[in-house]
């Protein structure tokens, strides 16, 4: 999952949803819910070498569960997906992220300080996550959502300081930024950027304390996925400029209606599209995903995998909630005219009579139909359905072409407990027959999708990583 410009896009939000634990408690707008679910001001970050907004005395001892609820942030914020090397110290940096561009290498954050964050004050960490400038001025590069981030609390800000500082350890690994293509070698092109695109934090968290929900539910999610949770980054459309074309529900029905394919995986809509979005989900199954990487409908796939597996399943359930109610206010793109899906058992029923003619049959029954079975219903939870399935809809097919070429794993979470593999068809299937096999799923039982061809295909495997699927992982 790391080949491409869009790749860095992925990685700009590695993670769906960010929350503190606080309880839920009765508010009538993002201001009140602020206070009484937060607990914080909304004011912006201090001038750079002052104390932060919250800091802690020198000498003082930090309240007991100030580093509980930091660690609770950082990873529902799914830090470690970008900081932290697979098998390497947490958050101590590396990761690469190849691009057009060049190759960017996410930084050491641990307190270390040298290699790391140690040297920032609290205000200047906070500067750095609301308005993406790190402590000697420069522009952080875009990979860190600054302009979602903007709108978080302070007592979420001095929380997540208090825990990269105390509750981290320092790892002296410095990590050199030298990958970068000329002109994006340099920084003041970033700053540029910045100016144009970033929200002013001040601006931002005024207007959210000006904006009124009649369910203080629905206030809670819809801050921590327009904020920390940085949902747009991946799921909302962005311009040849690269800024996302909506950051907040009310900036219009872009948001959240679906990005550009992030390395081979299309982030979808979760608005309330009947085929393509949420509109057949139910809160509790927004609830179930998050907490499990699977439901009924459908299972975790690409970038939502590590979402899930660092961050969503450690929030708590009144957090998923609040933003399964959300999601559920958002409006679909598809006119109220535009037909939902329905079963149709045609493709079953020659499958069954064994009647494999239609194109890329065959090549489904041999591959897939042991698990997604012949009416294409699977194993809900274990297997997923590929009828009506959202993702095999999808406009652009990208995402399934991939499943097919990589494969894919459907991690083990605290509630799920069980890892299943599907192995990838890469090396046993050439691009025609991929082509067919996609072809023929996004046909059947209803989806009526589009046809893909070889060349589709082809353009995929060009952005493949080397294992497939990955070898740390056993078989099912």
């Amino acid at each position: 999952m790391r080949g491409g410009w869009t790749s860095g896009l992925r990685h700009m939000a590695a993670a769906l949803l960010v929350a503190l634990s606080a309880p839920v408690a009765p508010a009538r707008s993002a201001s009140t819910q602020s206070a009484s679910i937060q607990g914080a001001s909304t004011g912006s970050a201090a001038a750079p070498g002052t104390p932060g907004p919250g800091a802690q005395p020198q000498g003082m001892p930090l309240p007991a569960d100030l580093l509980t609820r930091g660690e609770y942030v950082a990873r529902a914020a799914d830090c470690g997906a970008c900081h932290t090397v697979p098998g390497g110290a947490p958050f101590a940096g590396g990761m690469a992220f190849h691009m057009p561009t060049g190759t960017l290498y996410a930084p050491n954050i641990t307190p270390d300080a040298q290699a790391g964050i140690g040297q920032y004050s609290e205000a200047e960490f906070i500067r750095a996550i609301r308005q993406g400038i790190r402590r000697d001025g420069a522009t952080l590069y875009p990979a860190m959502p600054y302009p979602s981030y903007a709108r978080m609390t302070d007592d979420d800000l001095h929380a997540l300081y208090a825990y990269f500082m105390h509750g981290v350890r320092p790892v002296p690994a410095p990590v050199v930024q030298d990958g970068m293509h000329w002109p994006l070698s340099m920084r003041w092109p970033l700053t540029l950027w910045r100016r144009l695109f970033a929200p002013d934090p001040a601006v931002t968290l005024q207007g959210a304390a000006a904006r009124t929900f009649s369910d203080p539910v629905v206030a809670r999610g819809a801050y921590l996925v327009e904020g920390p949770g940085h949902c747009g980054a991946c799921h909302t459309p962005r311009a040849v400029t690269m800024q996302e074309k909506a950051l907040t529900a009310e900036d219009g029905p872009l948001y959240l209606s679906g990005g550009a394919p992030v390395d081979g995986w299309r982030p979808v809509s979760l608005r309330g599209e009947n085929r393509t979005g949420l509109g057949r989900w139910s809160e509790q199954d927004i609830v179930r995903f998050l907490a499990t990487g699977r439901m009924p409908l459908g299972a975790a796939f690409g970038g939502m995998t590590d979402a899930i597996n660092h961050g969503t399943q450690h929030m708590t359930a009144d957090d998923q909630l609040a933003i399964a109610r959300y999601l559920k206010t958002l409006s679909p793109t598809t006119p109220a005219s535009a037909p939902g899906w329905a079963y149709d058992p045609t493709a079953a029923n020659a499958l069954h009579a064994g009647d494999a003619g239609a194109r890329g049959a065959r090549h489904y029954v041999d591959s897939c139909a042991a698990c997604h079975r012949t009416d294409g219903r699977g194993y809900p939870t274990t297997f997923p359905p590929l009828a009506g399935n959202p993702v095999v809809m999808d406009p652009t097919p990208d995402s399934l072409i991939r499943i097919v070429l990589e494969g894919n794993t459907l991690r083990a979470t605290k509630q799920a407990p069980s890892a299943f593999v599907m192995p990838g068809f890469a090396a046993r299937m050439d691009d025609a027959a991929v082509a067919d096999t996609v072809s023929f799923i996004r046909a059947a039982w209803g989806n009526d999708a589009p046809a893909v061809n070889a060349a589709d295909v082809a353009r995929i495997r060009r952005s493949l990583s080397p294992e497939h699927p990955p070898a740390t992982l056993p078989m099912n």
